[in-house]
């Protein structure tokens, strides 16, 4: 036995409390400030401008502002373009000022400001600005998660890994005749409550859900808000769209990882304290308002970023006499997909494993809408 490994007795331990990273505001003048930065550097070799957004209590191993999701502020001077990269990681970008041209895989589309877009895992990406202002986004990812467990991949030349990747043609004669080796390997049943055993086979021919990257331009998303916007005070839920790739299925993600939800708060409508496992990150793109998060009052406005839910702490949000509009990161999906998504919808009610307890949490929808 290796010297250096350790038996640990854990017999009757007792659950660690969970140590909550502490609510943050990035205020608008500091984002400000790390743009004009990062615009007036030399041009990186892979035309890359950006910084990573660190919380106080993040010990790595790479920069972080919530436990697993990094935000970067990403910045391209007009003229330039970055070098195409593919890295199993996956993101989630909102512009927030200028524009350009947004290259993932085989889709191309132009991203203006409050435009938001996913990059799926292993799809080559690349950015390009043709205008004459800064074209500057924010960049969520989960590449901390990826970097904990050490299996963050980066191609910095996709093109190439992609044409030797295709080259060679290894596919079997029977999948070329429609026919798959899993379809040989019959499932054994054991018991009659579906528990089974599977073959190899089943291991490495996964069926596929298609992973495509989805743009939510601002200008179509804004008027829809109206309708949130409109619902009464009174009503229970939170007043949002979820941006969703319909890739995620029951996830209701933006990503795979990821939920973005884009949020039109009426003016002096205060959240219900609640809670939930998911970690949430607001960039607030108009109005102001205030939080509160495991009893630290904290205040916020227009081109803030806040770290806005540890997972599991108490929170509510609150509008002031504007209202707002807010970009909202969670990691709800991967959650989901872990069935570790606990929520708490007030602090009255029973806590929920969302996606397994049947009938969900349910709002006041259909009166509001009646009363309308």
């Amino acid at each position: 036995m290796d010297p250096q490994i350790k038996l640990i007795d854990v017999s009757g331990a007792l659950a660690r409390e969970q140590a909550f990273w502490p609510t943050v505001v990035l205020p608008r003048a500091a984002i400000d400030a790390e743009i004009e930065r990062l615009a007036n550097l030399p041009r990186p070799a892979n035309g890359r401008r950006a910084a990573s957004i660190n919380h106080p209590m993040n010990n790595g191993p790479v920069p972080a502002f919530a436990p697993g999701i990094d935000v970067h502020i990403e910045v391209l001077k007009p003229g330039e373009k970055t070098d195409a990269v593919m890295r199993n990681s996956s993101r989630v970008d909102m512009c927030i000022r200028g524009n350009g041209l947004v290259t993932i895989g085989q889709s191309q589309f132009k991203a203006e400001k409050f435009d938001v877009w996913n990059t799926p895992s292993m799809e080559p990406f690349s950015y390009r600005n043709d205008s004459t202002d800064l074209f500057v986004r924010l960049s969520y990812s989960n590449s901390p998660l990826l970097e904990k467990l050490e299996v963050h991949y980066a191609d910095l030349s996709p093109a190439a890994s992609i044409k030797e990747a295709v080259a060679p043609d290894t596919t079997d004669a029977s999948t070329k005749d429609g026919v798959r080796a899993r379809d040989i390997a019959k499932p054994i049943y054991v018991g009659s409550e579906g528990a089974q055993m599977l073959g190899y086979e089943w291991l490495v021919d996964i069926d596929t859900v298609k992973s495509k990257a989805l743009h939510w331009p601002w200008e179509v998303v804004a008027p829809h808000l109206e309708n949130v916007y409109g619902l009464d005070k009174a009503y229970t839920g939170r007043h949002l769209y979820v941006l969703y790739n319909p890739a995620t299925e029951r996830r209701i993600g933006t990503s795979h990882s990821f939920f973005a939800t884009i949020a039109k708060y009426p003016p002096g409508k205060v959240d219900r304290p609640h809670r939930h496992s998911s970690v949430a990150i607001n960039y607030i793109m108009w109005g102001h308002g205030k939080s509160v998060v495991n009893g630290q009052k904290i205040e916020w406005e227009a081109g803030d970023l806040h770290f806005s839910a540890p997972g599991w702490s108490v929170h509510n949000h609150a509008s002031r006499e504007e209202g707002f509009v807010a970009l909202t990161v969670q990691d709800h999906p991967l959650q989901i997909a872990m069935e570790s998504l606990l929520w708490q919808e007030t602090l009255k009610e029973p806590i929920h494993k969302l996606g397994a307890d049947d009938g969900g949490i349910q709002t006041n929808l259909s009166s509001q809408l009646k009363a309308a």
